[in-house]
C-alpha cells in the first residue's frame, strides 16, 4: 500500500454510517469576510439609514421621521447637481468607452515600445484623485496655466476652463476621463487577448480587411470588457466628489454641483442629519441606476 493510499486526502465530505456528510470546516473560511463585510459595509449601511430619520449631533440623536428627506429633496440647487451628475457619468463613462477601446486596439497591435506605452497610459490610475485636481486647476488656470499659454503658442485664445459656468463641469470631466482612461485600457486590452486568434485567421482568409475585423470580430467578442468599463464608469461619475471638489468646489456658483458635493455643503453647514438622508438618496439613485443598467447589459450579452 502506498503513502498515497494509507493517508487518503483530506475532502469537504466525511463518511458517517455510510452516508456522506458535509464537513463544517470549509464554512470558516467565509468568517473572515463576513466580520469585514459587516463592519466596514452593513453596519455603516444601516447606521445611515437610521440616522437619516434623525437630527443628530455628536451628542444626541433626535428621531423627526422623513424629514430631512423632504428638506433635501426641496433644496433649491438639487435639481441642477442631480443633471450636473447625470451629464458627468454620460460624458465620462462614454468617452471613457470610446477612448479604452481605441487605445487598446493601439496598444494590442504591433507597435514599437508597446509594454512602456501601457504602463505611461496605466500611470494616472495610481496618481491621487486630488494630486491630479490641484495639478490641473494650475494647469487649467485661464491667464496663468500652461494649457492656455500653449494655445496663444499657436494663435489659439484659451478658454476660462474651471471659471466659466458652461466649460466647469465638462473641464473636470476631461480631467477624470484623463485620469481614468487606463483602467478601460487594460481592461480591454484583457478582453482582446482573450479571442482565439483562429477566429482573426478566418476572417483573413475570407478577405476581411482590418476595420472589418475589428467590427465583426474585436468589437462583438470584447463586449464583456465593454459591459464592465460601462458600468464601472457609470456609477464612478454618479459619485464622483473629490476631483470636482478639489478643483472647482462646485463652482462657479453652482454650475459645477453634483449631488455628492450638494450633500457636502450641508454637512459643513452642520446639518449631519440632512446630509446623511442625501447620502441615502444618492445611494438609491445609484442602485436604481447601475443595477437596472448592468442587467440589461448583461441580458442583451447572453441573448447573442
Amino acid at each position: 500500500m502506498t503513502a498515497a493510499a494509507s493517508h487518503p486526502t483530506p475532502t469537504s465530505a466525511v463518511k458517517v454510517g455510510g452516508k456522506k456528510r458535509k464537513s463544517p470546516y470549509p464554512g470558516w473560511f467565509y468568517l473572515p469576510a463576513a466580520v469585514i463585510y459587516g463592519v466596514f459595509f452593513l453596519l455603516p449601511t444601516f447606521s445611515s439609514a437610521y440616522y437619516s430619520l434623525t437630527r443628530w449631533t455628536l451628542d444626541e440623536a433626535t428621531f423627526i421621521g422623513l424629514e430631512n428627506f423632504a428638506q433635501f429633496l426641496r433644496e433649491p440647487f438639487l435639481v441642477q447637481g442631480l443633471i450636473n451628475t447625470l451629464t458627468f457619468a454620460v460624458v465620462t463613462s462614454g468617452m471613457k468607452v470610446v477612448l479604452g477601446l481605441a487605445l487598446g486596439v493601439l496598444l494590442t497591435s504591433e507597435i514599437v515600445a508597446r509594454g512602456w506605452l501601457r504602463s505611461v497610459i496605466f500611470f494616472p490610475v495610481l496618481v491621487s484623485t486630488i494630486g491630479v485636481g490641484i495639478t490641473f486647476t494650475v494647469l487649467m488656470h485661464p491667464t496663468e496655466g500652461m494649457i492656455n499659454h500653449a494655445l496663444a503658442a499657436v494663435g489659439i485664445p484659451g478658454p476660462a476652463w474651471l471659471t466659466n459656468p458652461k466649460l466647469a463641469l465638462l473641464s473636470v470631466a476631461l480631467v477624470d476621463v484623463w485620469k481614468g482612461v487606463g483602467l478601460a485600457t487594460i481592461i480591454f486590452i484583457a478582453g482582446m487577448a482573450a479571442i482565439p486568434v483562429d477566429y482573426y485567421e478566418a476572417a483573413r482568409i475570407d478577405g476581411a480587411s482590418k476595420f472589418e475585423q475589428f467590427l465583426h470580430v474585436t468589437l462583438p467578442l470584447c463586449r464583456p470588457a465593454t459591459v464592465t468599463v460601462i458600468t464601472l464608469s457609470f456609477i464612478g461619475g454618479l459619485k464622483s466628489f473629490d476631483l470636482v471638489w478639489t478643483m472647482t468646489k462646485g463652482g462657479p456658483g453652482f454650475s459645477s454641483d453634483v449631488i455628492a458635493s450638494v450633500i457636502y455643503k450641508q454637512y459643513q453647514a452642520g446639518f449631519y442629519g440632512l446630509s446623511t438622508a442625501g447620502n441615502v438618496v444618492l445611494f438609491i439613485l445609484i442602485a436604481g441606476l447601475a443595477v437596472p443598467l448592468s442587467m440589461f447589459l448583461n441580458r442583451k450579452e447572453g441573448h447573442e
